[in-house]
């Protein structure tokens, strides 16, 4: 009876642990500050900048809808697409968390898509990292074709995000890009995990608790992973179709990320073995670190400028608008 007491208690204090960590990077994911700058990102959409059409389903999932924002100037030959995906820590967030974005990115000539995904809930608690990454799979196909019918040809596309919609982009442009129906050459976006190393997750306490550590990265990839396996280090295999960083090889695209080195929501450690795989398959790639911030890239301004003047200078760069 002890030990069964002993097993219940521990998980319980697995679950809410899982469940604050959820919850924390949700609500992390939407603080981050807009300083003066930022309104160069924006635009006051009205049907001169383009049209916008909602929810267009792309699967039977309630969740399994996208909205699509076309130009204006639907005469040229060939459009980039945008692909945006929200943040909320993997259970929260809606595409419409971002339609400034893209707005703006339809301002700038990209046929611009958000997606979204089926969230990790009570609902439905078996959603999770790898289960979204295939729904974004399966999205991609119908927002090119949605476009086609509305009389913008997509040649090339590009994927990004912010916190967990980062990391779903990641996964996508890397792991899934050669699969894409139009090629994928620029992933962008900011403070997404991109790998699952034991011992670059202590912002959580998990590389001294195997036990935890086990149930969250289970959680997470879907695939029952055992307190032995984190040991063994046999648990890589199953977390590696979630570890964006581990895909690089197979789809080495162009890259602009920002990362906050006081982080206490995603492990900054972590992204830190990720510019080591940008370097080892000589990606275009720049890399921000923004030294006094979080996981809201709050306090280093200059840099988070420079962040999103690199993504400009790299969509114009990779998918000119012509």
């Amino acid at each position: 009876m002890k030990k069964e007491r002993k097993d219940r208690i521990m998980t319980i204090r697995f679950g809410i642990l899982i469940f604050v960590f959820s919850f924390l990077l949700g609500i992390a994911s939407k603080l981050f500050i807009k300083p003066a700058w930022s309104k160069n990102y924006s635009v006051k959409w009205d049907d001169s900048i383009g049209t916008m059409i909602s929810d267009i389903a792309y699967g039977a999932g309630e969740k399994n809808t996208f909205d699509l924002y076309l130009p204006q100037n639907n005469t040229r030959e060939n459009y980039g697409l945008v692909v945006y995906l929200h943040a909320g820590g993997f259970t929260s967030g809606d595409k419409a968390d971002d339609a400034e974005t893209l707005e703006w990115l339809c301002s700038k000539g990209y046929v611009a898509a958000g997606i979204n995904y089926t969230l990790f809930s009570e609902e439905h608690p078996d959603a999770n990292v790898y289960t979204q990454s295939l729904e974004i799979k399966e999205a991609i196909p119908f927002v090119v074709e949605a476009a086609k019918q509305a009389g913008y040809n997509i040649d090339k596309m590009a994927v990004a995000g912010g916190s967990a919609g980062h990391t779903l982009a990641m996964i996508y442009a890397y792991r899934d890009g050669k699969e894409a129906p139009v090629p994928v050459v620029f992933t962008y976006g900011g403070v997404g995990p991109s790998s699952f190393y034991q011992e670059d997750w202590g912002i959580f306490g998990l590389n001294q608790d195997d036990e935890a550590c086990a149930v969250m990265f289970s959680v997470m990839s879907g695939n029952k992973i055992s307190p032995e396996e984190i040991r063994s280090g046999e648990y890589l295999k199953k977390v590696k179709p979630i570890a964006a960083s581990e895909w690089i090889s197979n789809n080495p695209v162009p890259t602009v990320v920002a990362y906050g080195k006081h982080d206490k929501m995603q492990p900054f450690a972590a992204s830190i073995k990720f510019e080591t795989a940008l370097k080892e398959n000589s990606v275009d790639y720049k890399y921000y670190v923004l030294p006094h911030s979080g996981h809201g890239l709050q306090n280093d301004n200059k840099i988070s400028r420079q962040w999103m003047e690199s993504i400009e200078e790299y969509l114009e760069k990779y998918m000119p608008v012509k």
